[in-house]
């Protein structure tokens, strides 16, 4: 197989990063790079999902949970002390 270079840009602190994980992994930058491109070749795309972090509904739900704690406080009870807290959780 006959092989070519390939050069290419990124931040110092990302590579040396990827570097450290591959390291651990047993593989080079090299080896990683060829897996990723194989793999996008097999998969005719990325390898993995591109989209944008949306919470799902429960997170949604607890997000929307915290906001009305924060706009009626008087309805809620609040905890100055852990044990008692702890205590009414577990009660």
């Amino acid at each position: 197989m006959a092989t070519t270079s390939m050069n290419i840009r990124m931040d110092s602190t990302i590579k040396r990063q990827a570097q450290e994980l591959f390291a651990t992994l047993g593989m080079d930058m090299t080896t990683a790079v060829n897996i990723f491109l194989r793999q996008s070749i097999r998969r005719q795309g990325l390898p993995f999902d591109v989209a944008l972090n949306r919470p799902n509904r429960e997170t949604l739900e607890a997000i929307a949970e915290v906001r009305e704690m924060k706009k009626h406080p008087e309805r809620y009870k609040g905890y100055t002390d852990v044990d008692a807290m702890m205590k009414d959780m577990l009660a």
